[in-house]
Order: C-alpha cells, then structure tokens, then sequence
C-alpha cells in the first residue's frame, strides 16, 4: 500500500481504492484475511470510521467479507450485488421490466451463442451424459411441478458453459438467470405447448453438441429461447393494449 501518506485522512472512496489496490498489489485470493482495522488505518492514513465505512461498501459488493470475530478476509468475488440491482431494476417500474427480461433473455443466448464452437469441442461424454439426464429430468418432471423442472433447466445451463472454464461467464450466466427466474413471475403461465418446445429444445442442443454440428446447435438454441420471447412480446402487447 506504497504511495499514500501517514496521518492523511483520505475520502471514504479514496479508502474504498486503497484496499482494492492492496488485494490487488498483494495478490490475495477469495478466503485470505487482510490486514486489521487499526493497520488498514495506519497504512491508508485514514479514520477508522473511514475504513469502516469502506469495508461496509467493499462487502456489499462482495469484494470483502467481514467475520465477526475474526476479521476481514477477501470475498468470493461473485455476482450478488449485480444480481440484486437488475432484479430491482426488473421490479421497480411495471413499464420497465419486460424490457429487462427481454435483454436478459438476448444476454444469456449472446453467451451460448458466442461460445458455441467452443461449447460443443470442449464437452466430454460424461458432461453430454449429465445434460441428457437433466432433460430426463426435465421430461419426468413437467413445467407444472415447479421446482424441478427450472433447478433442471438452470443445471443444464451451468453444466453447458462449465467446459469453457471460464468463471466470469459462468458467473454471469448463473446470475442472469437467477434475475431472470425471479422476474419472470410477471409473464403469463408456462403453456404444455411451452413445455413441450423447451424440452425438445433442450434435447436438440445435446444431440447437436454430440454430433459435433454447429449449425444445429445453434438453431436448437433459438428453439430454446422463441417461447420466451413469444411469451413476452404477449405481455407488451397487453400492456399496451391496456394503456
């Protein structure tokens, strides 16, 4: 934490910086402790109410975690603090929530999109095994029992971006689609129509990754995806209709 002075007091921000920098500059992974309030303090030439405060904003962001009684360590980094923005975004204006399902919707298939090549070389037999045992799931569960039937689709996305070994795309995958679930109550029911595309969907995106054909996989994802949107175009409509 070089190049601050002793004895400064720095903005609550200029605090929040200077342990970013630190994590950063001494290249802590999630779960390491960082140093005490009172050398955070020492070190930063600020206030303890300064720091305090910094960590309060560093933890709501999941950069920090603070375990009473035993100190502040680095955080696990995740998408918390951006998952609960959009889902508020999604409630807060009746107006506006259709528009934040739709981006979430071209968000996640951007991904799978995108990734597509890369997907179908890098999944193995067990990974296409454990797809095709969620659709199962899927399958013998049905739209209507709630629970598994989504916990199904939700794994089955996770499992199809985990070879890429990329975190950040995982993260944000999962995060999206934690907003999503939670926004999507406002749509009008899942039809068996509905039920029926998603899950021959879900079964044309397996078969197409173990035919190792790009083409097919790509067009089984906007299979996938089409009932959302239909579902949500419907529900713009109405709202206009009834403005």
């Amino acid at each position: 934490m070089s190049g601050t002075r002793p004895g400064r007091t720095l903005l609550r921000q200029e605090v929040v910086e200077g342990i970013k920098r630190y994590i950063l500059d001494e290249r802590l992974r999630p779960g390491d402790p960082l140093p005490t309030e009172p050398a955070l303090c020492e070190a930063l030439g600020a206030s303890r109410s300064s720091v305090r405060e910094a960590v309060k904003i560093l933890a709501a962001l999941d950069i920090v975690e603070v375990r009473h009684g035993h100190g502040t360590y680095v955080g696990r980094l995740s998408l918390s603090a951006l998952v609960e923005s959009l889902t508020f975004r999604g409630l807060l204006s009746p107006d506006d929530d259709f528009q934040v399902m739709a981006d979430l919707v071209d968000v996640r298939e951007l991904f799978e999109r995108g990734m597509a090549d890369r997907i179908i070389s890098s999944l193995s037999s067990e990974q296409l095994d454990g797809l095709e045992s969620l659709v199962a799931t899927m399958r013998a569960t049905g739209a209507g029992e709630g629970h598994g039937f989504v916990a199904a689709d939700r794994a089955f996305h996770a499992l199809l971006v985990a070879p890429l070994g990329n975190d950040l795309i995982g993260q944000l995958s999962m995060a999206f689609w934690d907003v999503y679930t939670i926004v999507a109550p406002h749509l009008d029911g899942f039809t068996h129509a509905d039920e029926t595309a998603t899950i021959a969907a879900h079964q044309n995106i397996v078969d197409a990754a173990r035919e190792g054909d790009v083409t097919a996989f790509l067009k089984a994802l906007g299979e996938h995806y089409a009932p959302v949107r239909r579902r949500i175009a419907e529900a713009r409509s109405r709202g206009a209709g009834t403005a």
